[in-house]
């Protein structure tokens, strides 16, 4: 008996010991190093493979999955939090089909029964005049967004904006689609994915200058730090659209290089500088671009590149 609990407590004093290697990292049989695997939870040696737990908790999920459509159909984990709902995704619907658990259609008086509970759920969702203002927002944000071919990160940092008004109080005497595009050309500005304010006001319900004068109501209300726009940054937009070369897009950011230098950009549209250096350079690269043609992709009118141009190549030249 005594022999038995001798042998138990030695086995327990080696575990104990090795485990405090694993700790270490340094393994006692050979002195390799010692890795954990944070997917099985086990400590090994690399070198001679000892495993110190047997063990081990496995924080991971009790089912396996092989493929993409096994771990969507097994995943029991609901879709993340998003701000471009006006309860951030939180809260459940009741889906569209009309069938039961096993699949099978459900008879005349559930199918009634299920279209009610939908009525109520939905006005439940959105029981008060804040909700609802939220949800029309949030969902011409995600409309707006998706026409102009923005990002995740754009829209969703468009929402936080447009929360942020909300919560301040500065939307009365304000429609709710010049504040929601206001909030996504902010957005815009401060990932650095300008465009130019017409492409907005194109897919808005509002005019170009109230979407101006929500832009800096937001800014000035919510305190944004927004630096001034860089027209290099819409020139990979232009010339992709303008399919220029390589070399007349280089050139254009040479132009506006040495623009900026001489100081020549300040208190001038930064979409028309950039549509009038991509016009410049593919005449200098005898690509010949119109600028009628370059005008209708820029939203800029022809006698803005036209003026921006010769002021482009006037203080290039006097660099060259």
């Amino acid at each position: 008996m005594m022999s038995q609990e001798h042998t138990q407590q030695r086995s327990k004093d080696k575990r104990d010991h090795e485990v405090k290697s694993a700790n270490d990292n340094t393994c006692p049989e050979c002195q390799g190093r010692v890795t954990r695997n944070s997917d099985s939870g086990e400590a090994t040696c690399e070198s001679c493979g000892l495993v110190f737990e047997d063990d081990p908790i496995d924080h991971g999920p009790e089912w396996r999955a092989f493929t993409s459509d096994e771990r969507d159909e097994k995943s029991r984990v609901g879709a993340p939090t998003t701000q471009l709902m006006h309860d951030k995704g939180l809260s459940t619907t009741i889906g569209w089909q009309d069938k039961d658990a096993y699949g099978q259609a459900v008879s005349g008086r559930k199918r009634a029964q299920l279209q009610r509970l939908r009525t109520w759920d939905e006005r439940f969702r959105t029981k008060d005049a804040h909700e609802r203002n939220l949800k029309q927002a949030l969902g011409e944000i995600s409309r707006m967004a998706s026409a102009l071919g923005l990002p995740e990160s754009v829209r969703e940092t468009a929402g936080v904006l447009y929360r942020r008004a909300v919560e301040q109080n500065l939307l009365p005497g304000r429609s709710i689609e010049g504040m929601s595009t206001a909030s996504l050309y902010a957005a815009a500005r401060q990932h650095d994915m300008p465009r130019p304010l017409t492409e907005f006001a194109d897919v808005s319900r509002v005019e170009k200058i109230r979407i101006q004068r929500g832009y800096r109501y937001l800014s000035r209300e919510l305190g944004l730090e927004i630096k001034p726009e860089d027209p290099t940054q819409y020139i990979p937009q232009f010339a992709s659209s303008l399919d220029v070369s390589d070399e007349a897009e280089r050139r254009s950011r040479e132009l506006l290089e040495v623009a900026t230098n001489n100081a020549v950009h300040s208190g001038k549209s930064p979409a028309g500088l950039a549509a009038a250096a991509l016009y410049a350079a593919t005449h200098l690269t005898n690509e010949q671009l119109t600028q009628e043609t370059v005008s209708e992709v820029a939203h800029v009118s022809r006698v803005t590149i036209r003026n921006r141009y010769q002021e482009l190549l006037e203080v290039y030249a006097q660099h060259d």
